[in-house]
């Protein structure tokens, strides 16, 4: 079996996986104003964020090598605003930590979960084949399904305790996940990049 991958086979499974997020980010976000919980309005940032990426990828796979490695390093940036979103829900709710409902927030996320999931079983296919954009897909929608799984068990953790700590604390957490995905996307531009001074006949030399 070949290797390569037609560049249209990427770009419609990028575009299908971008639409799924765009779809879902509409889900979370009426569910998580609704019931004022942190974690999942943080998470339904996300799936803004991931449809953003998909179509940064979309337009961008016929790019060479170091405007690839570019756009990879813009995606690192842009991973990191689900993040600070977070951070800033975490902190207005400290104030009022009322607890989330329940039974809305375990369904919401499991069906991210199922979403997610399906992302990240079709940017699997292509992960090694698009450089560092697909693979700051990839990681996203990895890390979102870790994310949903949590805050499935912060659901729980929430009727034991009647409190909207847990909430709070996940909001924290999938900051934490954000820039830990940003990290890894940016070291993979960055060995795209010199790649490419390198291709080019440049000094190589780590940024």
């Amino acid at each position: 079996m070949s290797d390569h991958i037609p560049r249209e086979k990427l770009r419609r499974t990028v575009l299908t996986v971008a639409g799924l997020n765009f779809g879902y980010f509409w889900v979370e976000v009426v569910v998580a104003l609704s019931i004022a919980s942190v974690a999942l309005l943080a998470d339904s940032v996300d799936f803004l964020e991931d449809t953003a990426v998909n179509l940064l990828i979309f337009l961008a796979l016929g790019w060479p090598l170091a405007r690839r490695a570019l756009a990879g390093k813009v995606m690192a940036g842009i991973i990191l605003v689900p993040a600070v979103a977070a951070a800033w829900a975490a902190f207005a709710k400290a104030g009022d930590p009322s607890p989330p409902d329940v039974l809305s927030l375990v369904l919401t996320a499991g069906g991210a979960v199922v979403v997610n999931g399906v992302c990240a079983w079709l940017l699997s296919g292509i992960r090694h084949h698009g450089g560092s954009m697909t693979t700051a897909a990839f990681v996203t929608a990895r890390n979102d399904i870790i994310v949903n799984l949590a805050i499935i068990g912060m659901g729980v953790l929430t009727w034991l305790t009647d409190s909207g700590w847990p909430d709070i604390v996940l909001g924290v957490i999938i900051v934490v996940v954000n820039v830990s995905a940003a990290k890894e996307v940016w070291e993979v531009a960055t060995e795209e990049r010199l790649a490419a001074k390198a291709l080019a006949g440049e000094d190589v030399e780590d940024d």
